[in-house]
C-alpha cells in the first residue's frame, strides 16, 4: 500500500511531535511556541489520517505567555500514557520553564501546570515498575531524575546520561526499553539542515549508554539527500502498533523556490524495522521520501481539508490560534461573523495583537474573506495576513481615509521584511465590505480584491514567499494565514463574515 509520509494536514502549528498508543488509539501533540492556545492535541487510528481534537494548554493559566516571540513560549512536548492517566510534559521558555498537566480524557479538561526542578529544554517522561523519570537537556548534554508524577517533586539528583555524538544542541530526548536494553533517541545538530536523530543503549536506565557505531539513524545531510525537499529531519518519537509493527514521527521541512523553506516544521512519519535486541533502522537507510512503498495500518477514511467557516455556530474550531494570551473582549463570534476589535498593537509591534489565525497547509492555496470595516475608525486597519514572524509578513487589509473630503475605504498591499516595508493602495471604493483574497502556487503569493457579484479583481503586486522563509525572516514556526484589526486611535471593530481556505492540487 501506498504510503504518503508528510503529514502536512494537521491544521495548527506542526512543530515537535510526540506521539502514544492506547490500544488501537494513537494521540499526538505539536510545541506552539508563542501561539494560544497551545499544543494541539490529534487523534489516529492508522497513523496517517489524523484528527484534532482539542489543545492541551488551553486557558490562560496554563499557558501565560507574556510576549513571547517566535523564540519563546512552548517548546517540544511529549505525551505518555500510564494506569489510567495522560501527561503531557514541555518548557515554557521565557515564561516559566519545565512543567507536566495531565487528564484522563485526552481531549481534556487537562490539568494546570506542575512546574518542575529539572530544566533544560524538550522534557520527556519515562514509566516503569512504579517510578516516573524525567529527561531534559540543561548543560547541553541529556540528564536524568526521577520525580513524583502527582506533584512533581523531584525525588533523586539529576544523573547526566548522555551527550550525544558530537552534534551541537544535544535535545529531544525519549526513552524506550526493549529487549532488556534501555534505548535514548535524541536529536542532535539543531532544527537546521544538519539536524539528525542518534540513539544510544544501556542496561540500566541510569547508564552508561554506548551509541549506535551506526548513527544517525536518520538524517538528510547526506549525499543521496542532499537534493530532497525534505530536510532538517529530527525531534523523534518511536511508537509499536498494535501488530507489532514500529513507526517514527518526526519533523522536518519542505524547501521551496531553492534551499528556503516558508511553511515551517511539519510532523513527517517513517517505518522503523526494529528486530531483538539490535538497533533500529528507519526506512532501510536512514532516509525518507515525500512518497514510499510500505504496509500500513488498516486506512480510516481522510477528512477533508479546510473549507469555509461562515462562523454561524457562534464559535471556533480547536485549530484556530492567536498571537501570545488573546485579550478576549477583542474575539467575539455572534450572528454569523467574526467580530475583532481592534488591539492597541500592530502585528508588527507583538504585544498581544488582535489576531486570529491558522496553519498554511499547503504550499498551493487560496484564502479569501469578505470585512466590513464601517466600524473602524479613520485611519484604523483590519484584513488578512501572511504572517511568520512579527517583523516578516504579508497584509492585504481594508481602511478608512478621507480623500478629497469624501470617506472612503482603500484597499491595501503591504509587506514589512526585517528593514523593508511598503504599501501601496490597490483601490478605493464608497463600501465598507470588502473581498479580501490571497493565492498561493508555493513559490509567490498573489494579493487580490474581488467582486463577488462578478468575481471581477484588481490584483496587487506578486510577492516572494522566499522572502518568507526562515533563511530570510527568521524564526522557523511557519506561515499562518489569519484575520487581524489594528486601530490607528487604538478603537473600532471589523466584522469578518467568513474566512474560506482551499487547497489545490
Amino acid at each position: 500500500m501506498l504510503l504518503v509520509i508528510a503529514i502536512p494536514s494537521f491544521p495548527v502549528i506542526i512543530q515537535t511531535p510526540s506521539v502514544c498508543r492506547v490500544g488501537d488509539d494513537f494521540y499526538l501533540v505539536n510545541s506552539t511556541f508563542q501561539y494560544f492556545p497551545g499544543v494541539p492535541i490529534f487523534h489516529s487510528r492508522d497513523l496517517i489520517h489524523w484528527q484534532q481534537i482539542g489543545n492541551v494548554l488551553d486557558r490562560p493559566s496554563q499557558i501565560p505567555l507574556g510576549q513571547a516571540t517566535s523564540w519563546q513560549g512552548i517548546y517540544a512536548p511529549t505525551i505518555r500514557y500510564n494506569d489510567g492517566t495522560y501527561y503531557m510534559i514541555t518548557t515554557n521558555v521565557g515564561n516559566g520553564g519545565n512543567f507536566m498537566v495531565t487528564a484522563t480524557n485526552p481531549a481534556g479538561p487537562w490539568s494546570e501546570p506542575i512546574w518542575l526542578k529539572q530544566q533544560g529544554i524538550d522534557p520527556s517522561l519515562y514509566f516503569e515498575n512504579g517510578k516516573c523519570y524525567m529527561v531534559s537537556n540543561p548543560e547541553d548534554a541529556i540528564w536524568l531524575c526521577e520525580i513524583n508524577p502527582k506533584t512533581g517533586e523531584q525525588l533523586t539528583e539529576s544523573r547526566m546520561l548522555w551527550r550525544g555524538t558530537g552534534g551541537r544542541y544535544p535535545e529531544g530526548p525519549h526513552l524506550y526499553k526493549k529487549d532488556g536494553y534501555y534505548y535514548l533517541l535524541i536529536s542532535e545538530g539543531g532544527t537546521e539542515y544538519g539536524h539528525s536523530i542518534t540513539i544510544a543503549r544501556s542496561k540500566k536506565i541510569e547508564g552508561p549508554y554506548q551509541p549506535n557505531p551506526d548513527n544517525p539513524i536518520l538524517c538528510h545531510q547526506r549525499c543521496i539527500t542532499q537534493s530532497s525537499q525534505i530536510q532538517g529531519t529530527g525531534h523523534a518519537d518511536l511508537v509499536q502498533a498494535a501488530d507489532g509493527s514500529w513507526w517514527m514521527v518526526f519533523l522536518a521541512f519542505r524547501t521551496y523556490g531553492g534551499n528556503y523553506h516558508h511553511l515551517g516544521r511539519e510532523t513527517f512519519l517513517a517505518p522503523v524495522e526494529w528486530k531483538k535486541g539490535q538497533w533500529p533502522v528507519v526506512n532501510g537507510n536512514g532516509t525518507v521520501d515525500t512518497l514510499m512503498q510500505v504496509a500500513t495500518l488498516p486506512q480510516q477514511q481522510p477528512k477533508p481539508v479546510g473549507g469555509r467557516v461562515d462562523f454561524k455556530s457562534g464559535k471556533l474550531g480547536p485549530e484556530w490560534i492567536s498571537i501570545q494570551n488573546p485579550v478576549q473582549g477583542n474575539y467575539v463570534v455572534s450572528d454569523g461573523r467574526l467580530r475583532l476589535t481592534a488591539s492597541p498593537s500592530t502585528l508588527e509591534e507583538n504585544d498581544h495583537p488582535t489576531f486570529m489565525g491558522r496553519r498554511q497547509e499547503a504550499a498551493k492555496m487560496t484564502v479569501r474573506t469578505l470585512v466590513d470595516v464601517s466600524g473602524m475608525p479613520m485611519g484604523a486597519e483590519a484584513g488578512l495576513t501572511v504572517y511568520q514572524i512579527n517583523d516578516g509578513l504579508y497584509k492585504l487589509f481594508a481602511r478608512r481615509a478621507m480623500i478629497d473630503g469624501c470617506s472612503v475605504t482603500e484597499v491595501v498591499q503591504a509587506y514589512k521584511v526585517k528593514n523593508l516595508e511598503r504599501e501601496d493602495v490597490l483601490l478605493s471604493t464608497s463600501d465598507t465590505q470588502v473581498c479580501l483574497q490571497i493565492d498561493s502556487d508555493g513559490e509567490y503569493y498573489d494579493f487580490l480584491v474581488i467582486d463577488e457579484n462578478t468575481e471581477d479583481y484588481v490584483k496587487g503586486k506578486r510577492l516572494d514567499a522566499i522572502m518568507l522563509s526562515s533563511e530570510v525572516a527568521g524564526g522557523f514556526t511557519g506561515v499562518v494565514l489569519g484575520m487581524y484589526a489594528a486601530g490607528a486611535n487604538r478603537q473600532g471593530y471589523a466584522d469578518f463574515l467568513y474566512f474560506d481556505y482551499q487547497e489545490k492540487p
